[in-house]
Parts: C-alpha cells; structure tokens; sequence
C-alpha cells in the first residue's frame, strides 16, 4: 500500500479559451478586458487533430484541448504522443460541466418525441450521456483511475477540484486531471436568457498531484492547494478559510460579484479582486477551474519577486493539508483567496491557493488505513 502524498500540489495547467494561452495571459486578460471585436473561437482541431473531432461534441473537444495541454505541462505526456509515461490507474478524471452536452441532451429527448428512436445515430447518442467529457478524456489518454463528472451549479468546479485532490490525498490515484468546461449553443442561450457573447466557450484543466509523487518523477510545482470549504454564505466561506480577518494576497470573486456597502464585504478592501468571468464570458460549471488557472498565473508573478519565505505571521496557515503532512506556516498575504457562488445561490465554495512548497515533508512511519492503492 502507498503512503500518504503530503501536501497537494498543481503540476499542470491547460487552457483551451480564445484569445488566452497561459494562466499569465489569463490573469492579464481579467486584469484588463480586451476592448473591441471578440477573439476567434478556439480551434480545437489545430491541437487535437480530425481524431479528436470524430463523433465528439463541442464541450468535449474543448476539453480534450485543454486536458491533453495539462498533462503534457505536468510532463505526463511527451509533446508527441498522447499516453501518459506513468501506469494509467494512477491517475484519475474529474471533470466539470453543467451546461455542456445539453445540446445534444434536449435535441435527442425532441428528435425521439417526435419521431422516434429509430432516427437517432448509435454514433452521437453517447455524447447525451452526463459523464460524456469525463470518459472521453480518460479513454483518449488511457487513464483507468476513478472518473467522476460534476453537474453541481455555481461551485462545481472548485467542488472538482477539491474532489481531484481528494481522490489523491485518499490514495486512491497519485493525480488527477481535473477539468472545467462549458460552451455556448443555441440550446444554452435559450435556457440561459443570454446571447453567446455573454457566454464562456472553453475550458481549462489542472493535474493535481500527491507532492511526494511529483518530487519522485522530478516534476515542478507550480502551486499547492490550501483548505476548501463549502458554506451557505460567502462570509462564512471566507472566515472559514482566513480566520481573524486575514487578509489574502488576491481574491478571485464569484461571477458577477457585486460589492455590497463597507463592511458588508468579507475581504478587505486593499486586497485586489479578479472576476475571470469579465474576461472570459459566464463560466458556470467552468468557472473554478479557470479561477484556479488565473490564480496560479498570479503566484508565478507574485513569486518572481518573492524572496526566501517570511515564515508565520497574522493569518498564516500550514502548507500541507493531505496525509503526512508537515506543518510549513504561509502568511495569508502570499495566498490567493478563490470562492464560487454568493449569497443568492444555495452554496458558496472556497478554496485557498498557495506558493508551491520548495520541499517535501517527511514519509510517515506507516500507510494510512484509508489508503487503497498499490504500490507502483
């Protein structure tokens, strides 16, 4: 049986968005919105190939795009083929929509009510399966650990995020490929009241990672993960994850968010506010994985200046939030603040995103018990 990874860690980052090719650009992009005509819709076939496109829909291929660039970051993919260089039930899928089939969902349910199902083509009726960009990307890089696939409103994808590096700090796999993803369609904007400009037509991704494994294979780091709470208020969330009043070094608000009168905003003024979604369109199901990429666009520049560690202060947390994990104090300043949902919505989900670690905290003594996955 494994130990336990220690600290989570992001070692990959994939966007699939037009106009944005790195978290860099992403965060510049929020920071300061393009003006004029929008960008040309991504053109998925330029990274994954006809492949790719056969018999998929939009959302799909977007995430492959966007997973297939992630992966080859982390250094898990050579930049030319498409296997991953580790054993496949290491890694695990997580995958985050909530608008993204339903196109071919309500045009099925309508072609058979109709007609019948007799018309419908055996080749596009399991893109109207809900796990459809989930098994897709798993099957084209042969991934054979757990996949999931989140339809959970306004926090889905820091809910997947947060369930990638559970699956991982549990020991079921050594990472996991989590992604977010929507596009816009006429079904969309007909349910949404929104026109397509309005909407986001992308999709980013993360590979999250035990650090211990990461360090094992000489991968680099690029961020850890903190604490994730989920609450029914975003005053709540945010206590939760910085308690005292700790002030974070940015905060990636939720869509939309608007600022209520002084006082009545959980984080302080001074603190710099990121809405990706002013960038990008509404995100929906999409929305905290793409905060979670900005973020780490944020920490690389934050930390190009940054010198060696200030060590504990007012509002600092501990590093390591997996099993083993060693205690290494990071002032809330250095973090960045990510929440999802607002008070109108039925939860609001948050998550802290730090500095990568610069070590590895020490093996344990013994697996933990919850551990299920064999040693490699």
């Amino acid at each position: 049986m494994t130990h336990g990874p220690g600290a989570v860690v992001v070692t990959g980052v994939g966007l699939a968005v037009p106009g944005v090719g790195t978290p860099e650009a992403l965060l510049r992009r929020t920071a300061c919105p393009v003006t004029g005509p929008a960008p040309e819709p991504f053109d998925t076939a330029a990274r994954i190939g006809r492949r790719g496109h056969r018999y998929k829909d939009r959302a799909t291929r977007l995430a492959l795009c966007a997973a297939l660039e992630a992966l080859r970051n982390a250094d898990l993919i050579p930049a030319d083929g498409e296997e991953v260089t580790v054993p496949g039930d290491t890694v695990g899928v997580v995958a985050s929509s909530n608008l993204g089939n339903l196109d071919t969902a309500c045009l099925t349910a309508a072609a058979i009510a109709e007609r019948s199902a007799m018309d419908l083509s055996p080749m596009s009726l399991p893109n109207a399966s809900s796990n459809v960009v989930a098994s897709w990307v798993a099957i084209r890089h042969g991934l054979r650990g757990p996949n999931l696939m989140l339809c959970n409103g306004a926090t889905s994808g820091l809910d997947a995020v947060h369930w990638g590096a559970t699956l991982v700090a549990a020991g079921r796999v050594r990472r996991a490929v989590v992604i977010g993803v929507e596009t816009h369609n006429a079904v969309v904007e007909d349910l949404l009241g929104r026109s397509a400009g309005e909407l986001l037509d992308g999709a980013a991704a993360l590979v999250v990672e035990g650090a211990r494994w990461a360090e094992a294979r000489g991968a680099r780091a690029v961020a850890a993960l903190g604490p994730y709470e989920r609450r029914a208020g975003l005053s709540g969330c945010v206590e939760a994850l910085l308690p005292d009043g700790a002030a974070p070094g940015v905060w990636f608000t939720p869509e939309r968010y608007a600022e209520g009168p002084a006082g009545a905003v959980p984080v302080p003024e001074g603190v710099p506010r990121y809405d990706v979604t002013g960038a990008v369109g509404r995100a929906s199901g999409a929305l905290g994985v793409l905060q979670c990429a900005a973020a780490v666009g944020w920490l690389a520049r934050a930390g190009a200046g940054a010198g060696a560690d200030p060590g504990a202060g007012a509002g600092s947390a501990a590093f390591g939030t997996g099993p083993g994990a060693a205690p290494d104090p990071v002032p809330a300043s250095r973090q960045a603040l990510i929440t999802s949902g607002d008070d109108t919505a039925d939860a609001v989900a948050g998550l802290l995103l730090r500095p990568a670690p610069d070590r590895c905290p020490p093996r344990p003594a013994r697996a933990p018990l919850i551990s299920m996955e064999c040693s490699r």
